[in-house]
Formats: C-alpha cells, structure tokens, sequence
C-alpha cells in the first residue's frame, strides 16, 4: 500500500505529536503545528492519536491512493476533491485504488491533516516520524514532499481492518465512501476576522512598561510573512522595557510569547529554539495554540488575559472532550 506525490503544495510534510527528551542536547520538539486537528484524524481512522500525518499548509498536495484506504482529513478546508468530487472532512472516508486525492484554495484556516489508517512507514528519529526540516532529519528523508515521492503505508491491522471492513459491506459505485457524522471539528479563524487568543502572563511581564501592558491586550497584531514553524512574528505596537534587562537564555516553550529588542513580539511555535534569551511578556494557553496555528500571516489576533487556573481548566475540560470523543467513534464502529 502507498501513496504517489503527484504534486507536493506549498509546503506539505510529515509530523506527529513531536520529538521530546532531547531538548536538553539542543533538539527541538518539532511536531503538528496544530496538535488537535491532528490527533483527531488519527482517531477518526483508529490510528494512535500520536501517528504520523501529512501537513499541509496553505496550497495543498495531488496524491494518488494506490490501494484501497481508510482516511480523513481536518484541520483547515483546502478544498480536498477525490476524482473532482468535494470529499468532506472531519471524518473517515474510504478510498478505492487509484483515486486521486487533490488540495486546492485555502478557504478556512491554513494548514489541513492526512490521516491514513495505519499510518505511513517511516523510521522514527528520536522516537518521532516529525520533519525537522532545518536539520533535515524524520519525517520522509528529513524533507518537505517533492514530486514523484512515494509514501509506503503500514497494513492496517486489528481494528482499523476492521473499519475498512465495515465501509467496504457499503456499496457503492463512487470512488469514495464518506461515514454520514463527523466528529471533533473545530472552527477555523477567518482571515478578514480578527482572532482572540488567551493567554497568560510570561514571567518577566512586570518588567514592561505600564502602557506596553495595556496594549498587549488591547491593540491587535498583524502576522507577518516573516512567520513560519519556528515562531509567528508580529507586527503593531511596540512593547517596551521599564529598562535594559540583562538575561540569561532559559527554557522556552510552545505559545511562549518573547520580545525581542524592536519590541515586536514573537509567539514560539513548534519548531521553535530550546531556549530563548528576549523577555517573555505571556504564554498563549496550550488550548489555543492550536487556533493560532490556524491563522495565516496577514491576519490580524488580539490577545486576552487569563488566569493559570483558567488556563488548566481549559486544558482539562479539552481532555477530556477527545477521550469521551474516542469512546464515541469505537461505539460507532461496533
């Protein structure tokens, strides 16, 4: 079983949950840009929620499903088509040999999951399929997807055979067989709206002026097109010491939102450095991380405070949502 790259989008890659415990030795984390969209694809086609899938960002790929497949697709609407056909998303679909699965326009959010039952047989590095594409290690020889790429998938085996199972005893003449529910999705930021992300306060947020504490949570910022996996950079106000501040680079972690001496804020994403030495002014909630991922540069977001307590409290109460949600989808399937 495999898949063809017939052409490979703007910029599509491997990625799982990310490459941790080595930090310490100066490798990052790397990982879906947006967690959530990604561990709902897997459950949807019975994958371990931490399987490799296919990023895809802002121009999608044209692949070719070599062998009957069970897949679904989340995360921003890149307007996927099977054959031509509108293949919805958020759910599992089933594929028949040689379809051609294509991304068109970007029209909600910025970067969409592939979720193929099985998963794709890649070598972990580090205990992760996740592309560092800088260093150029994991994922599919440590790089973005290129034309003529071709992609070997895992037997599916178990349950997710069973799933196969279970679209197969429905006829149908179309290339496609979509489940009739969808599970899991999540609005998608706008890029003409402006998007609200929580956060909480960074640990040097007393050092900033008064006035710079103010418009950090009232002015908006634009995404710049300086952004990428390692970190959004945003432009608007200026965000200012109370003065000079001599620090010695410590540890830095998803959402963390550091400002570097021009005052425009950076937000550290998932490939961002291990350690960072510009004063952090908040922490976006791990909760959100996810949205903003969404976001595309040239969008605008504000920020809103919360407090730690509130921010658990989200964390907790989405945990628990994809466990009920996982419990649901395996009913579905018995």
């Amino acid at each position: 079983m495999s898949i063809k790259v017939l052409q490979p989008g703007l910029l599509t890659s491997m990625q799982d949950l990310g490459r941790y415990g080595y930090q310490k030795h100066g490798v990052i984390v790397s990982g879906a840009m947006d967690a959530y969209s990604l561990r709902i694809a897997n459950i949807l086609v019975g994958n371990q929620e931490s399987e490799g899938t296919l990023e895809m960002a802002l121009l999608g790929p044209s692949l070719e499903i070599e062998k009957d497949s069970l897949l679904a697709i989340t995360g921003g609407n890149l307007s996927p088509t099977i054959n031509g056909k509108v293949v919805p998303m958020w759910r599992p679909v089933y594929v028949k040999a040689g379809s051609i699965l294509q991304f068109g326009v970007c029209k909600s959010g910025c970067r969409s999951y592939l979720a193929i039952a099985g998963g794709c047989d890649l070598l972990e590095v580090m205990g992760s399929k996740s592309t560092y594409l800088r260093a150029g290690i994991g994922g599919f020889q440590g790089r973005a997807l290129q034309r003529g790429d071709v992609l070997a998938v895992n037997s599916p085996q178990g349950a997710i055979l069973e799933r196969m199972e279970y679209f197969k005893r429905i006829h149908s003449l179309e290339s496609f067989v979509p489940s009739s529910w969808y599970a899991g999705r999540q609005p998608m930021p706008h890029v003409l709206r402006l998007t609200t992300i929580r956060m909480t306060r960074g640990l040097q947020f007393e050092y900033f002026t008064a006035e710079s504490k103010s418009q950090l949570l009232n002015a908006s910022f634009q995404i710049t097109a300086q952004s990428d996996r390692m970190g959004y950079r945003l432009s608007g106000v200026n965000l200012q010491l109370k003065s000079p501040l001599e620090m010695i680079s410590e540890a830095v972690a998803l959402g963390t939102v550091q400002v570097p001496p021009d005052g425009n804020p950076i937000i550290l994403l998932a490939d961002r450095q291990t350690v960072g030495g510009y004063p952090k002014i908040g922490q976006v909630a791990i909760v959100d991380v996810p949205i903003l991922a969404q976001v595309r540069p040239g969008a605008a977001i504000q920020f809103q405070e919360i407090t730690l307590e509130e921010a658990e409290r989200l964390y907790i109460a989405r945990e628990n949502y994809i466990q009920e949600l996982k419990t649901a989808i395996q009913l579905k399937f018995l």
